[in-house]
């Protein structure tokens, strides 16, 4: 079935992986680094896609390049909130009702400036509570016709950061440690990152739902973090890790066993045996098929983020190569994302676009990954309100599917 564009932008969207520093507008980066004095390649939208924002990258490490700018303008908490909210409206623009923002908040803190975890979480929650007012107070939310709109927040702990260039935060800490080895100066900033996220969601009631991994995978596993996870596990917080981007499936596998990831995010080589590398695993296609079928059966959801891994994985020579159609073919819980809305050029309906004109999605396996994107979500409030919610947004995508007369 050929779906039009104007359905796809109609129906009732998610975005669960959707980084916040890789989401900004062009045109409000170059306003916000005046602010911050942030010097950039350039000063105009056409020049930032030419030089950093780019359709293509060579590699992961390229496309990481460009939060270099993003992360120092958002040091700012005015730029910050700014941020937020602009990335709320753009979604609710192109009928996304559902967002977790995620984003590094010790990145973005500036301890000499008196910029703390606790500002950085507030001014975000500030920009995204601000559209969500706005937003439903319209007359066809305040009536039920169409689905409210929500969002919790999602901070992410690197698993791996340097002394020098990541950020303020980082250098104060590598200083403050200087007896420690690396890994346990990283491992100690994510068990600081999690325990102050416990403490902002309960001094301040706002929606912080859960926690993320993210950074480079090769040689930082997610067993490294198992600590921090537990914490956060024991603590209610909800659990995604970035696992299978660019690492084998032993990399997901960890996430699962030693995490408790209720999600993961990209999980694009999960179905590669060849950049399986633990030697203990002699039987690789096995590994895989006993690993993949686990995860569909205890319904871990993948979140999917098409044009990024396309961008990021230069061996993704066409689209139709990528693990998706497995994923689809496996029964996984799926949901579509952007990853980042600016760096990789999309959103929502893009990428919903890009799925349908690749891959063999049927009608009711549309309306499972739509749903997924509800009910897999990390919503801030009890089970029984989640249904409720995700009830309300699939009633909506019946009625816009009866509009556009798809059944």
């Amino acid at each position: 079935m050929k779906y039009s564009d104007e359905f796809i932008l109609a129906m009732p969207k998610s975005d669960l992986h959707l980084h916040l520093d890789g989401s900004l507008r062009l045109e409000s980066l170059i306003e916000m680094a005046k602010v911050t004095g942030t010097e950039l390649p350039s000063n105009t939208v056409e020049g930032l896609k030419s030089l950093v924002f780019k359709s293509h990258y060579q590699d992961l490490g390229q496309y990481l390049e460009c939060f270099a700018y993003t992360c120092d303008v958002l040091r700012d908490m005015e730029n910050l909130e700014r941020a937020a909210y602009e990335l709320a409206v753009d979604n609710l623009a192109e009928g996304v009702n559902y967002i977790e923002v995620r984003f590094a908040p010790q990145l973005l803190t500036n301890p000499e400036k008196g910029i703390e975890v606790d500002d950085v979480l507030l001014a975000v929650n500030k920009g995204l509570d601000r559209a969500k007012v706005e937003y439903n107070q319209q007359a066809d939310v305040i009536s039920a016709v169409k689905p409210p709109f929500a969002y919790g927040i999602i901070s992410c702990a690197l698993r791996m950061f340097g002394a020098k260039g990541f950020s303020p935060y980082y250098s104060k800490i590598y200083r403050s440690l200087s007896e420690f080895d690396p890994m346990q100066v990283i491992q100690l900033a994510a068990m600081d990152m999690v325990k102050a996220c416990v403490r902002v969601r309960d001094q301040y009631g706002i929606p912080l739902v859960g926690i993320d991994l993210a950074g480079q995978e090769s040689g930082y596993p997610a067993g490294k973090f198992s600590e921090v996870y537990r914490y956060a596990h024991q603590n209610f917080l909800s659990k995604t890790i970035h696992a299978g981007e660019a690492y084998g499936a032993e990399s997901v596998f960890e996430a699962i066993t030693e995490c408790y990831a209720d999600r993961i995010g990209h999980g694009y080589s999960l179905f590669i045996p060849q950049m399986i590398t633990d030697e203990k695993i002699t039987d690789r296609q096995a590994y895989i098929n006993k690993l993949s079928s686990f995860i569909a059966d205890k319904r871990i959801a993948i979140e999917v983020c098409l044009t990024s891994n396309l961008q990021t994985n230069p061996a993704i020579t066409d689209i139709k190569h990528h693990k998706f159609q497995e994923m689809l073919d496996r029964r996984i819980a799926l949901t579509l994302c952007t990853d980042n809305r600016l760096v990789s050029n999309t959103t929502v309906s893009r990428e919903y676009r890009l799925a349908l004109d690749n891959f063999d999605i049927s009608y009711n396996r549309l309306k499972d990954i739509v749903a997924d994107g509800f009910k897999k979500s990390f919503f801030d409030g009890d089970y029984v309100q989640k249904r409720v919610y995700a009830k309300k947004c699939m009633k909506y995508f019946d009625s816009v599917a009866k509009r556009f007369g798809i059944s």
